[in-house]
Order: C-alpha cells, then structure tokens, then sequence
C-alpha cells in the first residue's frame, strides 16, 4: 500500500492511525533517507499509545528510548550503528517483538536482523511531500494494513 503525503499533518494523520491500531508486540521498521519522517511518524505512533510529546525524541545518541503509554514502546535508531557486533550490544535481541510496541529507524541498515514479521514502513521523499509504503510481514500486518486502508482518509 502507498499513500501520499502532501504536508506535514497528513504524515501526523498517518502515525496517529498507526498508533491507534498497534498491538502488544507489534514491530514496526521504518526506513528512509535523512530527513524523510521516520522520527515524526514514531513520535504520532507513540502520542496516540498516550505518550506525551514532551518525552518522545530521536534516540539517534541513545539508540533506544522506552516510553510509557498504554503499553511499552521500544523506540530503535539505528543510523549510528555499523555492525551486528554492535547491534548485539545493546541488547536488540532483547527487546525486539517482546511485549510492548518496537519502532526501529534505519531498518534498512540491519535487513537481516529484522524480526521476520513486522510492517516495513518506507519513507520517501519526493517533490510534492512524501510517499509512504507499508509492507505487510505476516498476517498480523496484513490485517493492520486492511485497518489502514478502511481508516485512512488520505490519498493513495
């Protein structure tokens, strides 16, 4: 599924949506050039899980940031790292797909170490705004995808 997004509160809309629908254990992989969105749709994701704003930041320095709603989010940036090795390090194993919500940036940067199921949310940037792709990884996300698809009320 593709949606366009022309300005910023259609991107906002769409993470919202995202987040209303998310369930405990659900990981979802964004990936997409600097600048693209990844952070502002986890940062929709994790106000509509009752996140407030003020607590919710890249973690680009950190790499993980936990945030508590109505469940737990695991908030991945993996833009800083090179190599499993480091991966392994700060304890992704650990954390991915357990309970809560995962959101990982820089998907793309670990494609092998990427849960088997999960929505792969492709970000790019093109003249008008952004195109965004989500690619359904099991029927769990195919079924999130259809509820988007029902729900949006964005172009596609």
């Amino acid at each position: 599924m593709e949606y366009f997004c022309g300005n910023i509160e259609t991107m906002e809309a769409l993470g919202k949506l995202l987040g209303r629908l998310a369930k405990n254990g659900d990981v979802f992989c964004l990936c997409g050039e600097l600048g693209a969105g990844k952070t502002l749709l986890c940062r929709e994701i994790a106000m509509a899980q009752g996140v407030d704003a003020s607590e919710i930041n890249s973690p680009t320095f950190s790499i993980m940031n936990v945030y508590h709603g109505k469940m737990e989010i695991r908030h991945f940036d993996l833009y800083r790292l090179n190599t499993v090795e480091e991966l392994e390090n700060i304890g992704y194993g650990e954390y991915v797909g357990g309970e809560g919500l995962t959101l990982i940036e820089w998907a793309d940067n670990f494609l092998e170490e990427m849960p088997e199921e999960s929505l792969d949310i492709y970000i790019k940037i093109v003249p008008e705004g952004r195109l965004i792709q989500l690619l359904p990884n099991g029927e769990r996300y195919l079924e999130l995808c259809e509820e988007v698809e029902k729900n949006a009320d964005f172009s596609h």
